[in-house]
């Protein structure tokens, strides 16, 4: 896919569906070519390794983030702290920065 994302790593998201809904986190990564995000303390899995593992010598289990879809991720407008599906507006200088749909706030959020 070409083109801007209206989520980047960094961003505050929401999340809109699933076992995490309505929890809020922060982008670590972006996977543009899967359309997934990996979004900080939120969608744990577990995964179970055996003794000699280079990360967990004695083995065990472990629990790290696995990416959510875009799809079920809303940004966070920083300055109204709303969730919003942001518009793009496009500068003299020819790039694209999004811009808070919010009726009272209408601010830039790149």
């Amino acid at each position: 896919m070409s083109g801007t994302l209206p989520i980047r790593k960094g961003d505050t998201v929401v999340v809109l569906s699933g076992k995490e809904r309505g929890k809020r986190g922060k982008v670590i990564s972006v996977d543009r070519k899967h359309m997934r995000a990996m979004v900080e303390k939120l969608n744990f899995r577990t995964r179970h390794l055996k003794p000699g593992h280079p990360t967990a010598p004695q083995g065990g289990r472990i629990e790290r983030e696995s990416p959510i879809t875009l799809s079920n991720l809303m940004l966070v407008c920083p300055k109204c702290n709303e969730p919003t599906r942001p518009s793009y507006q496009r500068l003299e200088s020819g790039t694209r920065i999004r811009v808070c749909r919010s009726p009272k706030c209408k601010e830039h959020i790149d």
